[in-house]
């Protein structure tokens, strides 16, 4: 069998760049009991909020903390809400050595879509700077076509505005607030980098998941019947979402 000619080989691969959206689990205590609580408390007993989505662990919050921490135990419990840890960011150099032991890589520069969970002890709050301030929406993004299920579109230091159906299982982000004219079926987040001031809007309130600011409401608990199918807005009034019929 002769060989192909230089030139016209088939090549069996091909390298690209990717961009792959991360959910970050920001860790603000050791205590894995804490993260295992505040687990529970926010998806209960049954997982499924989760899709097997990636994960990276942030530690620089626990990075002076000298208490071990332990990895096995962390990703079997992150593993129950089907989450997929791939990596770690920040954290002390014996975090790394233990990460790197339980098969996680060292993630020095990642961009994530939204702070998932953040586990903390409970010290009274040292005063913040209004969140809005801290990640304005600098601009806007018009999207004109139906978003299918597994597609993303996130619109970074941007508001968001859809045009036509996203349908469940796709995914619309924005670091301001999101606009969908038409049926809003997947899942919207809002506010992705903190900015607890932005809202979600629609022109037919059907979302599989809502978020804002990291608080998350999904399709699990009913929307209200004057929100269900209706236009409505989704605002954050302290550490809850409301939902209301415009």
């Amino acid at each position: 069998m002769s060989a192909a000619p230089a030139g016209h080989a088939r090549a069996s691969f091909d390298l690209k760049n990717a961009s792959l959206p991360l959910i970050s689990v920001v860790l603000k205590t050791s205590n894995l009991a804490s993260l295992s609580q505040e687990l529970q408390a926010r998806f209960g007993d049954t997982p499924g909020f989760f899709d097997n989505d990636p994960a990276v662990v942030v530690l620089s919050a626990i990075e002076q903390d000298s208490t071990p921490l332990s990895f096995s135990v962390l990703l079997t419990l992150l593993k129950h809400y089907r989450l997929r840890p791939i990596g770690i960011h920040g954290g002390s150099a014996a975090h790394r050595e233990a990460a790197a032991a339980a098969g996680l890589m060292d993630l020095p520069d990642i961009s994530s879509s939204a702070v998932a969970i953040a586990a903390s002890e409970p010290p009274a709050p040292a005063p913040v700077a209004p969140a809005a301030a801290l990640h304005p929406a600098a601009g806007t993004m018009v999207v004109d076509r139906p978003l299918r299920s597994g597609q993303q579109v996130y619109a970074r230091n941007a508001d968001l505005i859809v045009l036509s159906v996203v349908n469940f299982g796709a995914e619309i982000i924005a670091d301001g607030n999101i606009h969908v004219y038409a049926p809003l079926r997947g899942r919207a987040i809002a506010g992705a980098r903190g900015n607890a001031n932005a809202r979600i809007f629609s022109t037919c309130m059907e979302a599989q998941l809502v978020s804002i600011a990291g608080i998350y409401r999904t399709s699990e608990v009913a929307l209200p019947n004057d929100v269900q199918g209706k236009t409505a807005q989704v605002r954050l009034l302290g550490e809850s979402l409301v939902l209301e019929h415009l």
